[in-house]
Protein backbone atom coordinates (compact mmCIF):
# COMPACT_ATOMS: atom_id res chain seq x y z
CA UNK A 1 0.00 0.00 0.00
CA UNK A 2 1.14 3.32 -0.71
CA UNK A 3 1.50 6.00 2.02
CA UNK A 4 -1.38 8.15 0.24
CA UNK A 5 -3.92 5.35 0.70
CA UNK A 6 -2.79 4.45 3.97
CA UNK A 7 -3.52 8.05 4.67
CA UNK A 8 -6.22 8.45 3.12
CA UNK A 9 -7.76 4.94 4.49
CA UNK A 10 -6.83 6.09 8.06
CA UNK A 11 -8.63 9.70 8.20
CA UNK A 12 -12.20 7.88 6.56
CA UNK A 13 -11.67 5.29 9.78
CA UNK A 14 -11.19 8.26 11.90
CA UNK A 15 -14.28 9.91 10.31
CA UNK A 16 -16.31 7.14 10.59
CA UNK A 17 -15.87 6.63 14.40
CA UNK A 18 -16.27 10.10 14.68
CA UNK A 19 -20.20 9.94 13.24
CA UNK A 20 -20.70 6.40 14.64
CA UNK A 21 -20.20 8.30 18.24
CA UNK A 22 -22.02 11.40 17.61
CA UNK A 23 -25.23 9.57 16.22
CA UNK A 24 -24.75 7.19 19.45
CA UNK A 25 -24.97 10.37 21.88
CA UNK A 26 -27.72 11.55 19.58
CA UNK A 27 -29.81 8.43 19.61
CA UNK A 28 -29.20 8.08 23.98
CA UNK A 29 -30.46 11.75 24.29
CA UNK A 30 -33.50 11.08 21.95
CA UNK A 31 -34.37 8.09 24.34
CA UNK A 32 -34.37 9.58 27.20
CA UNK A 33 -36.02 12.82 26.62
CA UNK A 34 -38.75 10.25 25.68
CA UNK A 35 -40.89 8.76 28.83
CA UNK A 36 -40.95 4.99 28.52
CA UNK A 37 -44.06 3.36 29.11
CA UNK A 38 -44.21 0.70 32.08
CA UNK A 39 -47.65 -1.37 32.23
CA UNK A 40 -49.43 -1.91 35.87
CA UNK A 41 -50.55 -5.69 35.51
CA UNK A 42 -53.01 -7.88 37.29
CA UNK A 43 -51.16 -10.92 38.69
CA UNK A 44 -51.61 -13.25 41.45
CA UNK A 45 -50.65 -12.99 44.34
CA UNK A 46 -50.43 -9.80 45.20
CA UNK A 47 -53.24 -8.22 43.21
CA UNK A 48 -50.84 -5.32 40.69
CA UNK A 49 -47.46 -5.25 39.75
CA UNK A 50 -45.28 -2.78 37.99
CA UNK A 51 -44.37 -4.99 34.23
CA UNK A 52 -40.53 -4.27 33.30
CA UNK A 53 -38.96 -6.28 30.77
CA UNK A 54 -41.12 -9.23 31.63
CA UNK A 55 -40.69 -9.20 35.25
CA UNK A 56 -43.34 -7.94 38.08
CA UNK A 57 -42.06 -5.95 41.00
CA UNK A 58 -43.91 -4.25 43.68
CA UNK A 59 -40.97 -1.41 43.75
CA UNK A 60 -39.59 0.71 41.19
CA UNK A 61 -36.86 3.25 40.52
CA UNK A 62 -36.59 5.17 37.43
CA UNK A 63 -34.74 8.26 36.59
CA UNK A 64 -36.67 10.72 34.71
CA UNK A 65 -40.29 11.42 33.42
CA UNK A 66 -42.30 8.18 33.01
CA UNK A 67 -45.49 6.80 31.88
CA UNK A 68 -47.58 4.23 33.21
CA UNK A 69 -50.71 2.35 31.63
CA UNK A 70 -53.17 0.78 33.69
CA UNK A 71 -53.62 -3.03 32.58
CA UNK A 72 -55.00 -3.94 35.90
CA UNK A 73 -58.40 -4.51 37.14
CA UNK A 74 -59.72 -1.62 38.54
CA UNK A 75 -58.86 2.03 38.61
CA UNK A 76 -55.50 3.02 40.44
CA UNK A 77 -54.88 5.94 42.76
CA UNK A 78 -51.64 7.45 42.10
CA UNK A 79 -50.63 9.59 45.24
CA UNK A 80 -47.75 11.36 46.41
CA UNK A 81 -45.99 14.98 46.56
CA UNK A 82 -48.82 17.46 44.82
CA UNK A 83 -49.49 14.28 43.13
CA UNK A 84 -52.70 12.64 43.62
CA UNK A 85 -54.41 11.32 41.07
CA UNK A 86 -57.09 8.67 39.61
CA UNK A 87 -55.91 6.36 36.41
CA UNK A 88 -58.87 4.60 34.73
CA UNK A 89 -57.97 1.06 33.34
CA UNK A 90 -56.69 1.42 29.96
CA UNK A 91 -55.62 5.07 29.96
CA UNK A 92 -52.06 6.21 30.91
CA UNK A 93 -50.33 8.89 32.87
CA UNK A 94 -47.04 10.26 32.98
CA UNK A 95 -45.47 11.26 36.18
CA UNK A 96 -42.73 13.93 35.88
CA UNK A 97 -41.58 15.08 39.29
CA UNK A 98 -38.93 13.92 41.00
CA UNK A 99 -40.63 12.12 44.32
CA UNK A 100 -42.33 8.75 46.01
CA UNK A 101 -45.50 7.81 45.20
CA UNK A 102 -48.14 5.19 46.23
CA UNK A 103 -50.01 3.22 43.61
CA UNK A 104 -52.82 1.49 44.96
CA UNK A 105 -55.92 -0.17 43.69
CA UNK A 106 -59.47 1.71 44.18
CA UNK A 107 -61.39 -0.44 46.63
CA UNK A 108 -58.14 -2.53 47.28
CA UNK A 109 -58.12 -5.41 49.80
CA UNK A 110 -55.28 -5.16 52.61
CA UNK A 111 -53.52 -8.06 51.24
CA UNK A 112 -53.22 -6.74 47.73
CA UNK A 113 -50.25 -5.19 46.60
CA UNK A 114 -49.45 -1.23 47.80
CA UNK A 115 -47.19 -0.07 44.58
CA UNK A 116 -43.96 1.82 45.19
CA UNK A 117 -42.57 4.80 42.65
CA UNK A 118 -39.62 6.42 42.92
CA UNK A 119 -39.13 9.35 40.50
CA UNK A 120 -35.25 10.70 40.51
Amino acid sequence: MTKRITTYLLATLALMAVLAAGAGTALASSARAKPSIVPIVMADPGCHWFQVDGKKSARLVVGGPTSFVNRDEAALVFAGGSLHERLAVGKTLAVTKPGTYRITMVGQFRHDNTLVLVVR
